[in-house]
């Protein structure tokens, strides 16, 4: 049951690591994680714990995710990943669709970062991706980061094409949350092909916010690196 997961969660708390947390989330008023609770469970434990309980029903898992409670949203997020890895075509599409319903939880950068590419990415690899178009238009900062983080399954397997054009509709995104998820995925599809990279950086280097550039060029030849640097926006 997630009480026997909260119980657990509980029992591993460090109220130092989670004020520590607190800042580092930015929970305070005005800032993205606004108000979120953490316990200062560390990730390793959470995942340990997961691993424990990860038969726990569907539903409890869901439930556990709509908790104010930031470790026990990304401990569900872990136990969800587990059964959609392990679960059949039907059990798959019921937890996309339970993903897609509960987005206003998965609300902070490590919550989308934990699952995007491990749920909805995978999910959409043999289907129509209008989802992920849909979900960059939103208002909710989350699910735009859903959006171009999924994209990372697709990345791997070198399919390029979505997340390059996500990170152009993305070019005009006013949070660095969005610019540094968007740089990350173009780094990514340079790993698997340098000249798609060049190519959207020779186009769009002049509208790119600085933030996102300057992930997208991390792991690329440092003389390119510089020339991008120049001719790419002061400021963000």
């Amino acid at each position: 049951m997630s009480s026997l997961v909260k119980a657990d969660l509980e029992k591993a708390a460090d109220p130092d690591q989670a004020k520590k947390l607190q800042g580092f989330f930015k929970t305070r008023k005005g800032e993205y994680g606004e108000g979120d609770i953490f316990l200062g469970v560390r990730v390793p434990e959470q995942r340990r714990i997961a691993k424990k309980h990860r038969d726990i029903s569907l539903e409890e898992t869901i439930a556990l995710l709509q908790s104010n409670i930031h470790d026990h949203r990304l401990t569900s997020l872990f136990i969800l990943t587990h059964k959609f890895n392990k679960g059949d075509e039907k059990t798959k599409e019921k937890i996309v669709d339970l993903y897609l319903a509960n987005t206003a939880y998965v609300n902070n950068w490590d919550l989308v970062d934990s699952s995007a590419h491990k749920i909805l990415g995978p999910w959409l690899m043999d289907k129509p991706r209008d989802i992920l178009y849909k979900l960059a238009e939103s208002d909710s900062l989350w699910e735009r980061r859903i959006s171009m983080i999924a994209t990372f399954a697709f990345i791997r397997l070198g399919d390029l094409s979505d997340a390059v054009a996500l990170a152009k509709l993305m070019l005009q995104d006013e949070h660095d949350l969005i610019h540094k998820a968007s740089g990350w995925m173009l780094r990514e599809v340079g790993k698997k092909d340098i000249n798609l990279l060049y190519s959207f950086l020779d186009e769009y280097v002049q509208e790119m916010p600085r933030t996102m550039l300057r992930y997208s060029i991390e792991k690329i030849p440092d003389p390119k690196r510089k020339h991008y640097l120049n001719l790419g926006k002061n400021i963000d």
